[in-house]
């Protein structure tokens, strides 16, 4: 149980980010569905760039 909340902890604000984006594009697609399509490309755009800028990580 301890190895779990640890594994979480660690991706926490990964797996936030991940959930609140997907409730902003499943409550797109429920008013206009290629609105939704859309709106989760754009987030999977600024997803990657922000993996890819990094910031975040651990400390040394």
């Amino acid at each position: 149980m301890n190895d779990w909340k640890k594994g979480v902890s660690k991706y926490a604000t990964d797996l936030v980010m991940i959930g609140g984006a997907a409730a902003v594009v499943v409550g797109i697609g429920l008013i206009y569905v290629p609105a939704g399509m859309i709106a989760a490309g754009i987030l999977a755009m600024a997803g990657a760039m922000l993996s890819i800028l990094g910031g975040g990580g651990e400390k040394q």
